[in-house]
Parts: C-alpha cells; sequence; structure tokens
C-alpha cells in the first residue's frame, strides 16, 4: 500500500513517517501541494494524509484535488487549525476523515486502516 504524506515542516513528515513506518507502508512525502500533486501525477496512491494549512494550497483544497485525480484514494485532513477548517469542507466529500494535530499514533494507524480496509472491500 502506498501512503503519500504532505507537510510543509520537515518535522511533521519525520514524526508522521516514523509513526507508521513499522505499518508496512510505502510511504512518500511532499514539503508542498505543488510537490503532492506532482506525485499524484506519477504515481498512484492508497491514500493521502495532508496538514490542512499550507502556503499555495489548503490541505481541504488539495484533497479535493486527490478526490478527482485518483477517486478510490483514502484521504485525510490532519491539522492543528480545526477552526480554520469551515463545517462545510468538514462535511466534504473530499474527507473520508480528520485528524487533529498532534495526533495520537494508535488513531492515526486505526482510521489509516479502516479507510484502507473499507477500499479494499469496494
Amino acid at each position: 500500500m502506498r501512503v503519500l504524506l504532505v507537510d510543509d515542516e520537515d518535522r511533521i513528515l519525520a514524526a508522521l513517517r516514523r509513526s507508521l513506518r513499522r505499518e508496512g507502508y510505502e510511504i512518500v512525502t511532499a514539503l508542498t501541494p505543488r510537490e503532492a500533486l506532482e506525485h499524484l501525477d506519477s504515481q498512484t496512491f492508497d491514500a493521502v494524509l495532508s496538514d490542512h494549512k499550507m502556503p499555495g494550497m489548503t490541505g481541504v483544497e488539495l484533497l479535493g484535488r486527490v478526490s478527482e485525480l485518483q477517486p478510490h484514494t483514502a484521504r485525510i485532513l490532519i491539522t492543528g487549525w480545526s477552526k480554520a477548517v469551515s463545517e462545510d469542507d468538514m462535511d466534504s466529500p473530499a474527507l473520508h476523515a480528520v485528524l487533529p494535530k498532534p495526533w495520537e499514533d494508535r488513531e492515526l494507524k486505526a482510521t489509516l486502516r479502516d479507510l484502507l480496509d473499507k477500499r479494499a472491500a469496494s
């Protein structure tokens, strides 16, 4: 299973990678939404986890693009700015799950696993 992690902070990407490294996923990282879209143009992903507040494009906007480009990809928004995410965005079909920053590893792993299991079953 290939997972794309998107965050504009290296330390957050490193922490996400550490959280997921023993789960057996092939992990690809991107520091910008533009870099993420370049990966999405050339690779298929089973899941995308994205930060919300990033320069140039929000995580909700990026995950909306993911839903257009790869509609069967699980999409998770991770944000420390829950008040910056509107109710409409929280209900967006582009989001399969929203997790707070800082996240709890067990919740992150369980959410990702559940979404990937649902994806595999459909």
